[in-house]
């Protein structure tokens, strides 16, 4: 389907294989511009971590399957520093079959440290977008970017466009993730939902506030149940509104039905 030999709608698919098709077609299947999609995992209280910054186990262990099968349909995937330094993530496809993407951290003030374990590992290709002039260890990429106060998601993902990549992941956390979706540079948005209460903590995704429900982003939105969490997976830009599958296929997909993926 990444190459663009295979058909989302045609074929003897079980149920659970054309909820899958429902859910990761649209992003494995190759498109002519590039395509920006985030992640993000969160409570039931609309928590990502706890105050002191844990957030290993906010999704569960079908929610992080989802995420890992998410990088491995990526390009590239794009963490902000914060994220990088509290979680010390590796950012591969572990849970999952297929490639793990370049790896990006966005990184104004040069903080993240040149051992951590996303820069240590040359499995993957490594960049890391800042604003200073720090150096960088051999075969990772430093992109210098102007800041005003943060550097602009645009010139972010235009650097990495110019670089090739057409599938990009933005991660996490919520500041970086809500950065984009508030510059309208998002095609998809996956909301994952684990059945927990955290309290008190870091906010999923805090966008500017707005005066009436009216006025309120009402995406197009499809249900799924992965096990461990829910998944809302939100359409954001009129394209990506459409119906996933092709007009060939008459049966049609029904996300929230069935059992789980």
């Amino acid at each position: 389907m990444k190459t663009g030999a295979a058909c989302l709608c045609c074929g003897d698919w079980t149920w659970g294989e054309a909820q899958a098709l429902a859910l990761y077609g649209a992003l494995a299947q190759p498109t002519a511009t590039c395509q920006v999609f985030a992640q993000i995992g969160q409570s039931l209280d609309g928590r990502i971590a706890t105050e002191t910054g844990d957030a290993q186990d906010v999704s569960g262990k079908d929610g992080l399957a989802h995420l890992h099968r998410l990088r491995a349909l990526a390009d590239a995937v794009v963490i902000g520093v914060k994220t990088a330094l509290q979680d010390d993530p590796q950012l591969t496809v572990r849970l999952a079959n297929g490639t793990s993407p370049a790896r990006v951290v966005i990184d104004p003030d040069g903080r993240l440290p040149n051992d951590a374990r996303l820069l240590a590992d040359t499995s993957a290709q490594r960049i890391v977008i800042q604003a200073v002039a720090k150096e960088r260890p051999a075969g990772v990429e430093a992109i210098t970017l102007p800041r005003a106060p943060w550097i602009a998601p645009e010139d972010i993902l235009k650097a990495l466009q110019q670089r090739g990549f057409k599938s990009i992941l933005i991660e996490g956390g919520g500041v970086t993730i809500t950065q984009f979706l508030e510059m309208g540079l998002l095609n998809r948005l996956h909301v994952a939902i684990a059945p927990l209460l955290i309290g008190s903590g870091p906010q999923s995704l805090t966008t500017a506030p707005i005066g009436t429900l009216a006025q309120a982003r009402r995406p197009k939105t499809a249900v799924y149940n992965l096990g461990s969490d829910v998944l809302f997976d939100c359409a954001l830009s009129p394209a990506d509104a459409l119906p996933i599958v092709a007009a060939c296929c008459t049966s049609g997909i029904r996300p929230a039905e069935g059992p789980r993926l």
